[in-house]
Protein backbone atom coordinates (compact mmCIF):
# COMPACT_ATOMS: atom_id res chain seq x y z
CA UNK A 1 0.00 0.00 0.00
CA UNK A 2 1.07 3.83 0.00
CA UNK A 3 0.65 5.88 2.41
CA UNK A 4 -0.19 9.50 1.26
CA UNK A 5 0.13 12.76 3.17
CA UNK A 6 -2.58 15.10 3.96
CA UNK A 7 -1.73 18.64 4.19
CA UNK A 8 -3.59 19.57 7.43
CA UNK A 9 -1.72 19.14 10.74
CA UNK A 10 1.43 18.40 8.82
CA UNK A 11 3.96 20.82 11.25
CA UNK A 12 1.85 20.53 14.14
CA UNK A 13 3.02 17.33 16.05
CA UNK A 14 2.47 19.03 19.14
CA UNK A 15 3.67 18.92 22.80
CA UNK A 16 4.73 15.91 24.88
CA UNK A 17 1.76 15.03 26.94
CA UNK A 18 1.51 12.91 29.95
CA UNK A 19 0.60 9.54 29.74
CA UNK A 20 -2.83 8.89 31.38
CA UNK A 21 -1.78 7.28 34.84
CA UNK A 22 -1.58 3.59 34.05
CA UNK A 23 0.45 4.66 30.94
CA UNK A 24 -0.86 1.53 28.54
CA UNK A 25 -4.32 2.74 28.05
CA UNK A 26 -5.61 3.42 24.79
CA UNK A 27 -7.99 5.72 22.80
CA UNK A 28 -10.56 3.29 21.49
CA UNK A 29 -11.78 5.09 17.92
CA UNK A 30 -15.07 2.47 16.81
CA UNK A 31 -18.12 2.97 14.48
CA UNK A 32 -19.77 1.21 11.59
CA UNK A 33 -16.95 2.09 8.89
CA UNK A 34 -17.99 3.22 5.15
CA UNK A 35 -18.62 -0.23 2.81
CA UNK A 36 -16.38 0.31 0.51
CA UNK A 37 -14.29 -3.01 -0.71
CA UNK A 38 -10.72 -2.54 0.05
CA UNK A 39 -10.38 -5.88 -1.62
CA UNK A 40 -11.19 -4.87 -4.79
CA UNK A 41 -7.57 -3.59 -5.30
CA UNK A 42 -5.50 -4.87 -3.19
CA UNK A 43 -4.40 -8.87 -3.35
CA UNK A 44 -2.85 -9.76 0.22
CA UNK A 45 -1.76 -12.94 -0.90
CA UNK A 46 0.69 -11.48 -3.26
CA UNK A 47 3.70 -10.57 -1.47
CA UNK A 48 4.46 -8.39 -4.63
CA UNK A 49 1.33 -6.25 -4.14
CA UNK A 50 2.36 -3.16 -2.15
CA UNK A 51 0.67 0.23 -1.05
CA UNK A 52 2.68 3.42 -0.24
CA UNK A 53 2.48 6.89 0.59
CA UNK A 54 2.67 10.03 -1.01
CA UNK A 55 1.18 13.41 -0.14
CA UNK A 56 -2.36 14.37 -0.85
CA UNK A 57 -2.86 17.41 -2.49
CA UNK A 58 -6.36 17.17 -3.70
CA UNK A 59 -7.68 17.88 0.15
CA UNK A 60 -9.16 21.45 0.51
CA UNK A 61 -8.88 21.65 4.00
CA UNK A 62 -11.45 25.26 4.60
CA UNK A 63 -13.74 25.97 7.50
CA UNK A 64 -10.43 25.37 10.14
CA UNK A 65 -10.88 27.94 13.06
CA UNK A 66 -7.23 28.03 14.24
CA UNK A 67 -8.21 25.22 17.07
CA UNK A 68 -5.65 22.22 18.06
CA UNK A 69 -5.52 19.97 15.20
CA UNK A 70 -3.21 17.84 16.97
CA UNK A 71 -4.87 15.24 19.29
CA UNK A 72 -4.98 11.66 21.31
CA UNK A 73 -7.67 9.32 22.30
CA UNK A 74 -10.37 11.36 20.11
CA UNK A 75 -12.98 9.46 17.69
CA UNK A 76 -13.86 9.56 14.53
CA UNK A 77 -16.52 7.85 12.64
CA UNK A 78 -18.17 7.18 9.52
CA UNK A 79 -21.48 8.54 8.56
CA UNK A 80 -22.61 7.19 5.42
CA UNK A 81 -20.19 7.09 2.63
CA UNK A 82 -20.42 11.10 2.78
CA UNK A 83 -18.56 12.02 5.89
CA UNK A 84 -16.14 11.29 8.80
CA UNK A 85 -16.62 13.04 11.95
CA UNK A 86 -13.97 13.69 14.42
CA UNK A 87 -14.81 14.52 18.22
CA UNK A 88 -13.09 15.17 21.40
CA UNK A 89 -9.56 14.02 22.28
CA UNK A 90 -6.30 15.19 24.38
CA UNK A 91 -3.79 17.90 23.41
CA UNK A 92 -1.41 19.31 26.07
CA UNK A 93 -3.69 18.16 29.23
CA UNK A 94 -6.82 20.09 27.80
CA UNK A 95 -9.63 18.13 27.26
CA UNK A 96 -11.15 18.79 24.15
CA UNK A 97 -15.70 18.83 22.78
CA UNK A 98 -15.31 20.36 19.23
CA UNK A 99 -16.92 18.74 16.38
CA UNK A 100 -14.55 18.81 13.21
CA UNK A 101 -15.93 16.97 9.82
CA UNK A 102 -14.40 15.53 6.80
CA UNK A 103 -16.20 15.54 3.77
CA UNK A 104 -15.77 13.07 1.85
CA UNK A 105 -17.64 13.38 -1.65
CA UNK A 106 -16.14 17.36 -1.86
CA UNK A 107 -12.89 16.65 -0.02
CA UNK A 108 -13.89 19.80 2.43
CA UNK A 109 -12.88 19.79 6.19
CA UNK A 110 -15.28 22.03 8.00
CA UNK A 111 -16.44 22.51 11.76
CA UNK A 112 -19.89 22.39 11.73
CA UNK A 113 -22.05 25.28 14.03
CA UNK A 114 -23.64 22.55 16.96
CA UNK A 115 -26.67 23.26 18.62
CA UNK A 116 -28.26 21.67 21.41
CA UNK A 117 -27.34 21.46 25.46
CA UNK A 118 -27.71 19.24 28.34
CA UNK A 119 -28.24 19.29 32.29
CA UNK A 120 -25.52 21.24 32.39
CA UNK A 121 -26.59 24.29 29.87
CA UNK A 122 -23.50 23.92 27.58
CA UNK A 123 -24.00 22.79 24.14
CA UNK A 124 -22.71 19.31 23.54
CA UNK A 125 -21.12 16.62 25.73
CA UNK A 126 -18.36 18.21 27.84
CA UNK A 127 -14.46 17.81 27.01
CA UNK A 128 -13.63 14.54 26.95
CA UNK A 129 -11.07 11.71 25.49
CA UNK A 130 -10.41 8.14 25.49
CA UNK A 131 -14.43 7.82 24.93
CA UNK A 132 -16.55 5.56 22.41
CA UNK A 133 -18.30 6.93 19.39
CA UNK A 134 -20.41 4.91 17.27
CA UNK A 135 -22.25 5.59 14.32
CA UNK A 136 -25.63 4.57 13.19
CA UNK A 137 -27.24 5.83 10.33
CA UNK A 138 -26.70 9.87 10.38
CA UNK A 139 -26.36 9.94 14.29
CA UNK A 140 -23.26 9.73 16.34
CA UNK A 141 -23.67 8.19 19.79
CA UNK A 142 -21.40 9.36 22.38
CA UNK A 143 -20.55 8.13 26.21
CA UNK A 144 -18.38 7.49 28.65
CA UNK A 145 -14.23 8.49 28.65
CA UNK A 146 -12.40 10.93 30.63
CA UNK A 147 -12.24 14.37 31.92
CA UNK A 148 -9.25 15.34 34.22
CA UNK A 149 -9.24 12.86 36.26
CA UNK A 150 -13.02 12.13 35.98
CA UNK A 151 -14.66 9.12 34.67
CA UNK A 152 -17.65 9.34 32.65
CA UNK A 153 -21.36 7.97 32.18
CA UNK A 154 -23.67 10.11 30.32
CA UNK A 155 -24.52 9.04 26.87
CA UNK A 156 -24.86 11.59 23.56
CA UNK A 157 -26.07 11.54 20.34
CA UNK A 158 -25.20 14.17 17.41
CA UNK A 159 -27.74 14.10 14.68
CA UNK A 160 -25.39 15.30 11.53
CA UNK A 161 -28.06 15.88 9.27
CA UNK A 162 -29.12 19.13 11.40
CA UNK A 163 -26.05 18.96 13.74
CA UNK A 164 -27.65 19.09 16.71
CA UNK A 165 -26.88 17.19 20.46
CA UNK A 166 -29.11 15.91 22.40
CA UNK A 167 -28.35 13.88 25.92
CA UNK A 168 -30.35 10.96 26.38
CA UNK A 169 -31.68 9.70 29.51
CA UNK A 170 -31.34 5.61 28.89
CA UNK A 171 -32.44 2.81 31.92
CA UNK A 172 -31.76 -0.53 32.04
CA UNK A 173 -28.72 -1.63 33.25
CA UNK A 174 -26.83 0.78 32.97
CA UNK A 175 -23.21 0.54 32.31
CA UNK A 176 -20.81 2.15 35.20
CA UNK A 177 -18.64 5.04 34.20
CA UNK A 178 -15.60 4.10 32.18
CA UNK A 179 -12.21 4.93 29.74
CA UNK A 180 -10.96 3.47 27.21
CA UNK A 181 -13.98 0.72 26.63
CA UNK A 182 -14.63 -0.37 23.13
CA UNK A 183 -17.76 -0.75 21.15
CA UNK A 184 -19.35 -0.98 17.70
CA UNK A 185 -22.89 -1.13 15.93
CA UNK A 186 -24.50 -4.43 15.05
CA UNK A 187 -27.78 -6.12 13.80
CA UNK A 188 -30.72 -3.64 13.87
CA UNK A 189 -29.86 -0.48 15.66
CA UNK A 190 -28.05 -1.49 18.33
CA UNK A 191 -24.35 -0.92 19.86
CA UNK A 192 -22.34 -3.57 21.76
CA UNK A 193 -19.71 -1.94 24.55
CA UNK A 194 -16.98 -4.20 26.33
CA UNK A 195 -14.58 -3.36 29.05
CA UNK A 196 -12.97 -0.61 30.08
CA UNK A 197 -11.18 0.95 33.36
CA UNK A 198 -13.13 2.57 36.19
CA UNK A 199 -10.58 4.46 37.92
CA UNK A 200 -10.42 0.99 40.40
CA UNK A 201 -10.50 -1.84 38.06
CA UNK A 202 -10.58 -3.13 34.71
CA UNK A 203 -13.56 -4.27 33.02
CA UNK A 204 -14.83 -7.11 31.47
CA UNK A 205 -17.89 -7.04 30.94
CA UNK A 206 -20.49 -6.65 27.89
CA UNK A 207 -23.57 -4.43 27.50
CA UNK A 208 -25.67 -3.89 24.65
CA UNK A 209 -27.53 -0.70 23.70
CA UNK A 210 -31.08 -0.94 21.87
CA UNK A 211 -30.60 2.82 20.66
CA UNK A 212 -34.41 3.01 19.50
CA UNK A 213 -35.29 2.17 23.19
CA UNK A 214 -32.51 3.20 24.90
CA UNK A 215 -32.70 0.08 27.23
CA UNK A 216 -29.07 -0.89 28.47
CA UNK A 217 -28.82 -4.86 29.13
CA UNK A 218 -25.88 -7.03 30.60
CA UNK A 219 -25.17 -9.61 28.45
CA UNK A 220 -24.86 -12.53 30.69
CA UNK A 221 -21.66 -14.86 29.04
CA UNK A 222 -21.08 -18.34 30.19
CA UNK A 223 -17.96 -20.15 29.72
CA UNK A 224 -14.50 -19.26 29.18
CA UNK A 225 -14.30 -15.42 29.61
CA UNK A 226 -11.23 -13.50 28.48
CA UNK A 227 -9.64 -11.65 31.03
CA UNK A 228 -10.97 -8.12 32.10
CA UNK A 229 -8.53 -4.91 29.86
CA UNK A 230 -9.31 -1.38 28.36
CA UNK A 231 -7.47 -0.40 25.29
CA UNK A 232 -8.75 -3.18 23.10
CA UNK A 233 -10.38 -2.82 20.12
CA UNK A 234 -13.71 -4.25 19.01
CA UNK A 235 -14.84 -5.19 15.86
CA UNK A 236 -18.24 -6.69 14.50
CA UNK A 237 -17.60 -9.60 11.85
CA UNK A 238 -21.16 -10.52 10.68
CA UNK A 239 -22.85 -12.18 13.80
CA UNK A 240 -19.72 -12.31 16.18
CA UNK A 241 -17.91 -9.29 17.99
CA UNK A 242 -14.08 -9.79 17.79
CA UNK A 243 -11.83 -8.07 20.45
CA UNK A 244 -8.06 -8.17 20.45
CA UNK A 245 -5.72 -6.46 22.45
CA UNK A 246 -5.41 -4.32 25.15
CA UNK A 247 -4.12 -3.69 28.89
CA UNK A 248 -4.94 -6.61 31.54
CA UNK A 249 -5.12 -6.44 35.21
CA UNK A 250 -1.95 -6.02 36.66
CA UNK A 251 -0.21 -4.57 33.61
CA UNK A 252 0.95 -7.45 31.02
CA UNK A 253 -0.20 -5.73 27.16
CA UNK A 254 -2.24 -8.84 25.78
CA UNK A 255 -2.25 -10.09 22.29
CA UNK A 256 -5.25 -12.38 22.31
CA UNK A 257 -7.99 -12.35 20.10
CA UNK A 258 -11.65 -12.93 21.00
CA UNK A 259 -15.01 -13.86 19.28
CA UNK A 260 -17.99 -13.46 20.93
CA UNK A 261 -21.20 -15.18 19.62
CA UNK A 262 -24.98 -15.18 20.94
CA UNK A 263 -25.68 -10.74 20.19
CA UNK A 264 -28.48 -11.38 17.34
CA UNK A 265 -31.35 -12.83 19.41
CA UNK A 266 -32.82 -14.23 16.15
CA UNK A 267 -30.33 -16.59 16.04
CA UNK A 268 -31.30 -18.03 19.41
CA UNK A 269 -27.33 -18.57 20.17
CA UNK A 270 -26.37 -18.86 24.21
CA UNK A 271 -23.72 -16.42 24.38
CA UNK A 272 -20.14 -17.26 24.70
CA UNK A 273 -16.43 -15.89 24.06
CA UNK A 274 -14.06 -18.24 22.11
CA UNK A 275 -10.36 -17.59 22.09
CA UNK A 276 -9.04 -17.42 17.95
CA UNK A 277 -5.64 -18.56 18.16
CA UNK A 278 -4.51 -17.94 13.85
CA UNK A 279 -1.61 -18.81 12.19
CA UNK A 280 0.63 -16.33 9.78
CA UNK A 281 2.29 -13.28 11.26
CA UNK A 282 0.35 -12.36 14.02
CA UNK A 283 0.86 -8.56 15.53
CA UNK A 284 3.06 -8.54 18.94
CA UNK A 285 0.56 -7.71 22.15
CA UNK A 286 -0.33 -4.13 22.04
CA UNK A 287 -3.20 -1.86 23.05
CA UNK A 288 -4.36 1.98 21.54
CA UNK A 289 -4.14 0.55 17.97
CA UNK A 290 -6.83 0.57 15.82
CA UNK A 291 -8.75 -2.30 13.64
CA UNK A 292 -11.05 -1.53 10.76
CA UNK A 293 -13.03 -3.66 8.39
CA UNK A 294 -12.34 -3.37 4.87
CA UNK A 295 -14.51 -5.78 2.82
CA UNK A 296 -12.67 -9.16 3.55
CA UNK A 297 -10.01 -7.68 5.84
CA UNK A 298 -9.50 -5.98 9.58
CA UNK A 299 -6.72 -3.65 8.79
CA UNK A 300 -4.28 -3.69 12.19
CA UNK A 301 -2.59 -0.24 12.77
CA UNK A 302 -0.29 1.17 15.28
CA UNK A 303 -0.33 0.56 18.87
CA UNK A 304 1.49 0.53 22.04
CA UNK A 305 3.62 -2.47 23.79
CA UNK A 306 6.07 -3.26 25.97
CA UNK A 307 9.73 -4.13 25.52
CA UNK A 308 9.67 -6.41 28.52
CA UNK A 309 9.72 -6.65 31.89
CA UNK A 310 13.29 -4.62 32.03
CA UNK A 311 11.71 -1.64 29.76
CA UNK A 312 7.99 -1.18 30.35
CA UNK A 313 5.51 0.30 27.85
CA UNK A 314 8.11 1.75 25.58
CA UNK A 315 7.29 0.63 22.37
CA UNK A 316 5.12 2.35 19.65
CA UNK A 317 4.23 0.40 16.47
CA UNK A 318 3.55 1.87 13.32
CA UNK A 319 3.44 -1.39 11.35
CA UNK A 320 0.23 -2.86 9.17
CA UNK A 321 -1.13 -6.17 9.76
CA UNK A 322 -4.36 -7.89 7.95
CA UNK A 323 -6.69 -10.26 9.58
CA UNK A 324 -7.61 -12.15 6.18
CA UNK A 325 -10.97 -13.59 6.52
CA UNK A 326 -10.87 -15.77 3.70
CA UNK A 327 -8.01 -17.41 4.73
CA UNK A 328 -8.37 -16.88 8.54
CA UNK A 329 -5.22 -16.03 8.84
CA UNK A 330 -2.26 -13.30 10.03
CA UNK A 331 -0.70 -11.52 6.96
CA UNK A 332 2.11 -8.58 7.15
CA UNK A 333 0.77 -6.04 4.46
CA UNK A 334 3.63 -4.69 2.34
CA UNK A 335 3.79 -0.79 2.43
CA UNK A 336 6.48 1.06 0.03
CA UNK A 337 7.97 4.63 1.18
CA UNK A 338 8.24 6.48 4.17
CA UNK A 339 5.62 5.44 6.73
CA UNK A 340 3.68 7.33 8.78
CA UNK A 341 5.37 7.79 12.92
CA UNK A 342 4.83 5.16 15.45
CA UNK A 343 1.90 5.93 17.53
CA UNK A 344 -1.18 4.63 19.36
CA UNK A 345 -4.61 6.11 20.14
CA UNK A 346 -4.90 7.54 17.02
CA UNK A 347 -8.35 7.04 14.17
CA UNK A 348 -8.34 5.18 11.29
CA UNK A 349 -10.99 5.19 8.86
CA UNK A 350 -12.08 3.32 5.59
CA UNK A 351 -13.04 5.03 2.55
CA UNK A 352 -13.69 3.11 -0.30
CA UNK A 353 -10.46 1.67 -1.00
CA UNK A 354 -8.33 4.00 0.98
CA UNK A 355 -7.51 4.21 4.82
CA UNK A 356 -7.66 7.37 6.59
CA UNK A 357 -5.33 7.98 9.73
CA UNK A 358 -5.07 11.14 12.36
CA UNK A 359 -3.90 12.02 15.26
CA UNK A 360 -2.19 10.08 17.92
CA UNK A 361 0.63 9.91 20.41
CA UNK A 362 3.88 8.50 20.59
CA UNK A 363 4.99 8.54 24.34
CA UNK A 364 6.80 11.90 23.89
CA UNK A 365 4.59 13.85 21.00
CA UNK A 366 0.60 14.50 20.04
CA UNK A 367 0.04 14.75 16.22
CA UNK A 368 -2.08 16.14 14.28
CA UNK A 369 -0.77 14.50 10.61
CA UNK A 370 -2.87 12.70 8.12
CA UNK A 371 -1.81 10.06 6.44
CA UNK A 372 -4.16 8.27 3.27
CA UNK A 373 -3.41 4.34 2.59
CA UNK A 374 -4.37 3.59 -0.36
CA UNK A 375 -3.46 0.55 -2.80
CA UNK A 376 -0.43 1.16 -5.02
CA UNK A 377 -2.53 2.08 -8.53
CA UNK A 378 -4.63 4.42 -6.67
CA UNK A 379 -4.33 8.34 -8.82
CA UNK A 380 -3.42 9.93 -5.48
CA UNK A 381 -0.53 7.34 -5.10
CA UNK A 382 0.56 7.75 -8.68
CA UNK A 383 0.58 11.69 -8.09
CA UNK A 384 2.57 12.06 -4.90
CA UNK A 385 5.61 9.44 -6.41
CA UNK A 386 8.15 9.26 -9.12
CA UNK A 387 10.67 7.20 -9.46
CA UNK A 388 14.14 9.19 -9.46
CA UNK A 389 15.10 6.84 -12.58
CA UNK A 390 12.58 9.14 -14.23
CA UNK A 391 14.29 12.36 -13.52
CA UNK A 392 18.48 11.86 -13.43
CA UNK A 393 20.62 9.34 -15.00
CA UNK A 394 21.30 6.36 -13.23
CA UNK A 395 25.03 6.90 -13.14
CA UNK A 396 24.93 9.94 -11.01
CA UNK A 397 22.66 8.18 -8.80
CA UNK A 398 25.75 5.16 -8.30
CA UNK A 399 28.43 8.42 -7.89
CA UNK A 400 26.61 9.73 -4.98
CA UNK A 401 25.84 6.67 -3.38
CA UNK A 402 29.31 5.58 -3.30
CA UNK A 403 30.09 8.90 -1.50
CA UNK A 404 27.51 8.26 0.82
CA UNK A 405 28.75 4.90 1.71
CA UNK A 406 32.51 6.97 2.24
CA UNK A 407 30.74 8.86 5.06
CA UNK A 408 28.68 6.78 6.41
CA UNK A 409 31.27 4.70 9.48
CA UNK A 410 32.46 8.21 10.30
CA UNK A 411 28.55 9.33 10.86
CA UNK A 412 27.72 6.18 12.77
CA UNK A 413 30.66 6.94 15.26
CA UNK A 414 29.55 10.80 15.27
CA UNK A 415 26.35 10.01 16.44
CA UNK A 416 27.43 7.40 19.29
CA UNK A 417 29.84 10.52 20.39
CA UNK A 418 27.46 13.29 20.75
CA UNK A 419 24.28 10.76 21.87
CA UNK A 420 22.61 11.16 18.63
CA UNK A 421 19.50 8.33 18.57
CA UNK A 422 20.19 6.09 15.90
CA UNK A 423 16.69 5.65 15.53
CA UNK A 424 15.96 8.28 13.89
CA UNK A 425 19.24 9.14 11.71
CA UNK A 426 22.15 7.57 10.41
CA UNK A 427 23.36 7.39 6.47
CA UNK A 428 20.51 5.88 5.69
CA UNK A 429 18.57 8.99 6.43
CA UNK A 430 20.81 11.26 4.83
CA UNK A 431 20.49 10.47 0.95
CA UNK A 432 22.10 12.57 -1.34
CA UNK A 433 19.99 15.25 -3.44
CA UNK A 434 19.52 12.83 -6.78
CA UNK A 435 18.19 10.21 -4.31
CA UNK A 436 15.62 12.60 -2.82
CA UNK A 437 12.25 12.78 -4.73
CA UNK A 438 10.73 15.64 -2.61
CA UNK A 439 13.61 18.26 -3.26
CA UNK A 440 13.70 16.45 -7.03
CA UNK A 441 10.43 17.53 -7.56
CA UNK A 442 10.15 20.69 -5.86
CA UNK A 443 13.56 22.02 -7.69
CA UNK A 444 11.90 20.98 -11.25
CA UNK A 445 9.49 23.92 -10.82
CA UNK A 446 12.80 25.87 -10.14
CA UNK A 447 14.87 24.99 -12.69
CA UNK A 448 13.10 23.03 -14.97
CA UNK A 449 12.98 19.36 -15.09
CA UNK A 450 15.79 18.01 -17.51
CA UNK A 451 17.98 15.63 -15.63
CA UNK A 452 21.02 17.41 -17.12
CA UNK A 453 20.24 20.65 -15.25
CA UNK A 454 18.58 19.46 -12.36
CA UNK A 455 21.72 20.01 -9.71
CA UNK A 456 21.20 23.94 -11.14
CA UNK A 457 17.60 23.55 -10.42
CA UNK A 458 18.68 21.83 -7.05
CA UNK A 459 21.08 25.13 -6.03
CA UNK A 460 18.06 27.22 -7.36
CA UNK A 461 15.85 26.01 -4.79
CA UNK A 462 18.51 26.55 -2.00
CA UNK A 463 18.93 29.99 -2.89
CA UNK A 464 15.23 30.36 -2.63
CA UNK A 465 15.71 29.22 1.18
CA UNK A 466 18.29 31.64 1.86
CA UNK A 467 16.31 34.18 0.62
CA UNK A 468 12.67 33.22 2.33
CA UNK A 469 11.08 34.33 5.67
CA UNK A 470 10.05 31.56 8.02
CA UNK A 471 6.41 32.31 7.25
CA UNK A 472 7.02 32.49 3.31
CA UNK A 473 7.74 28.78 4.03
CA UNK A 474 4.97 26.47 2.72
CA UNK A 475 4.54 22.91 3.98
CA UNK A 476 5.37 21.37 0.99
CA UNK A 477 8.61 23.07 1.42
CA UNK A 478 9.22 21.22 5.04
CA UNK A 479 10.17 17.97 4.36
CA UNK A 480 12.94 18.51 1.10
CA UNK A 481 14.54 21.66 3.78
CA UNK A 482 14.36 19.51 6.50
CA UNK A 483 16.19 17.15 4.80
CA UNK A 484 18.63 19.17 3.17
CA UNK A 485 19.42 20.87 6.41
CA UNK A 486 20.88 17.10 7.19
CA UNK A 487 22.55 16.98 4.13
CA UNK A 488 24.54 20.45 4.68
CA UNK A 489 25.03 18.96 8.53
CA UNK A 490 26.90 15.83 6.90
CA UNK A 491 28.42 17.66 4.30
CA UNK A 492 30.28 20.64 6.35
CA UNK A 493 31.26 18.07 9.26
CA UNK A 494 31.67 14.57 7.20
CA UNK A 495 32.56 15.46 3.70
CA UNK A 496 35.90 17.43 4.37
CA UNK A 497 37.60 15.24 6.28
CA UNK A 498 36.24 11.55 5.19
CA UNK A 499 36.44 9.00 8.12
CA UNK A 500 38.76 10.72 10.05
CA UNK A 501 36.66 11.17 13.54
CA UNK A 502 38.98 13.38 15.03
CA UNK A 503 39.46 15.89 12.33
CA UNK A 504 35.41 15.67 12.21
CA UNK A 505 35.17 16.82 16.17
CA UNK A 506 37.83 19.09 15.95
CA UNK A 507 35.33 20.83 13.58
CA UNK A 508 31.89 20.17 15.40
CA UNK A 509 30.25 22.73 17.81
CA UNK A 510 28.35 21.71 20.42
CA UNK A 511 25.50 19.29 19.85
CA UNK A 512 23.11 21.35 20.68
CA UNK A 513 23.42 23.06 17.50
CA UNK A 514 21.99 20.21 15.98
CA UNK A 515 18.82 20.40 17.06
CA UNK A 516 17.10 18.90 13.95
CA UNK A 517 19.54 16.60 13.09
CA UNK A 518 17.65 13.72 14.61
CA UNK A 519 14.07 14.55 13.32
CA UNK A 520 13.15 12.06 11.13
CA UNK A 521 10.52 13.48 9.29
CA UNK A 522 8.95 17.20 9.04
CA UNK A 523 5.93 15.89 10.63
CA UNK A 524 8.00 15.93 13.74
CA UNK A 525 8.36 19.70 13.60
CA UNK A 526 6.30 22.45 15.21
CA UNK A 527 4.99 25.96 14.04
CA UNK A 528 7.26 27.48 15.96
CA UNK A 529 10.60 24.98 14.83
CA UNK A 530 10.36 26.77 11.29
CA UNK A 531 12.30 30.15 12.26
CA UNK A 532 15.14 28.21 13.48
CA UNK A 533 15.30 25.63 10.85
CA UNK A 534 15.54 27.91 8.58
CA UNK A 535 18.28 30.31 10.84
CA UNK A 536 20.24 26.99 11.17
CA UNK A 537 19.80 26.24 7.65
CA UNK A 538 21.00 29.56 6.38
CA UNK A 539 24.32 29.84 8.49
CA UNK A 540 25.36 25.85 7.62
CA UNK A 541 24.79 27.18 3.46
CA UNK A 542 26.54 30.03 4.43
CA UNK A 543 29.74 28.37 5.25
CA UNK A 544 29.26 25.08 3.64
CA UNK A 545 30.30 24.32 -0.71
CA UNK A 546 27.55 21.88 -1.87
CA UNK A 547 28.93 20.70 -5.63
Amino acid sequence: MVYCRGRRGCVGTGTAIPVPSFQANAGIVVGRMGSGDIAAGLVISRPSRRYRESRDRSINYGGETGQERERVGHTAVNIGKSKIVFFGGLVDKKFLNDVTVYDIENKLWFQPECTGSGSDGQVGPSPRAFHIAVAIDCHMFIFAGRSGGNRLGDFWVLDTDIWQWSELTSFGDLPSPRDFSAASAFGNRKIVMCGGWDGKKWLSDVYVLDTVSLEWTELSVSGTMPPPRCGHSVTMIEKRMLIYGGRGGGGPIMGDLWALKGLIEEENETPGWTQLKLPGQAPSPRCGHTITSGGPYLLLFGGHGTGGWLSRYDIYYNDCVVLDRVSVQWKRLPTCNECPAARAYHSMNCVGSRYLLFGGFDGKLTYGDLWWLVPEDDPLAKRSTSSPSEVVPGRNINMEAKDGQREGSAISELQKRFEISTLFSGPEHVINEMEDKELIQLASKFGGEEAVGMMQAVQALRDHWIKSEPTSITLKELSPLLHDYQRLITRHHIGKVGSNLELVESGLPEKDAFRFYHVKNASQLRMNDIPNLLAEYKELHSSTTIS
